[in-house]
């Protein structure tokens, strides 16, 4: 029952005991949770995640690891769904359930927005992704990206543990490390139009080392003039780049431009 990873679906997979253990503490694995697992593979993670959860629900992409993961985890709490994550119903998940992963790198960004914007999202998701994606996702004012303010506006970020490239099989290129996404338990602003909100902060990211003034004219259709105005009226210096602004920043923005 060999299986060789897969480059086409990112897969490494990480046998390191510690690791595996010390991402299983940052989820705070109880006995009464439910945990979904996604991209299994060939099953460390699991064995860990059986052995101190209620119910496991693990997602997996690849046919011939789904068929197999039962009999390399012979639990009785385990369900194993052979199915895409990004097409995967997270509302047969009861209230409460939490995520931990292994997530490949090329669809992270995918999956975090999926989890985060769902109507039926976890309460924590433990992530293992790259070092460099890691850092983006906790980032501050002064290096805030797309990426960052759609993560930090569902949840609160955190970083656990940094596991080496050595640890994996395939050794990846890079380090990961573990990124924790707790859920708001209440959103962070009530008056939140969230399809304007991301349509603001789009443009305001859309044109890399321009001013806001520049990028949200050209994003917006709005002059230049406009622009200062309204980024003027919400108490942000026209000069500033996007990267800069608060979570609470592209708020005020937002509603100073609602008031147009």
């Amino acid at each position: 029952m060999s299986h060789a990873p897969k480059k086409s679906l990112g897969q490494h997979w990480l046998f390191d005991s510690k690791s595996l253990g010390a991402i299983c503490d940052e989820a705070e694995v109880a006995p009464e949770d439910t945990i979904l697992e996604i991209g299994p593979g060939l099953g460390p993670l699991t064995i860990e995640l059986t052995a101190r959860a209620k119910h496991v629900v693990a997602v997996e992409l690849d046919d011939r690891l789904a068929r197999e993961l039962p009999a390399r985890v012979p639990a009785h709490n385990l369900t194993v769904v052979h199915s895409d994550i990004l097409q995967f119903d997270l509302s047969q998940l009861p209230a409460g359930y939490k995520v931990v992963a292994n997530v490949p790198y090329y669809v992270t960004s995918l999956i975090i927005r999926m989890l985060l914007e769902s109507p039926t999202p976890p309460d924590v998701a433990v992530l293992l992704v790259q070092k460099e994606v890691a850092e983006r996702l906790a980032a501050g004012p002064g290096d805030m990206s797309i990426l960052a303010v759609s993560a930090q506006l569902y949840a609160e970020v955190n970083l656990g543990p940094v596991i080496t490239a050595d640890k994996f099989d395939p050794p990846p290129k890079v380090d990961s490390q573990v990124v924790v996404l707790r859920r708001h338990k209440r959103p962070l602003f009530a008056d939140l139009d969230i399809k304007q909100f991301f349509r603001v902060v789009k443009a305001g990211f859309g044109e890399k080392r321009k001013t806001l003034r520049n990028s949200l004219s050209g994003g917006l259709a709005m002059s230049k003039d406009e622009a200062s105005a309204v980024l003027s009226k919400a108490g942000i210096d026209p000069q500033m780049r996007a990267e800069a602004l608060s979570l609470e920043q592209w708020h005020t923005l937002v509603q100073a431009l609602r008031a147009l």
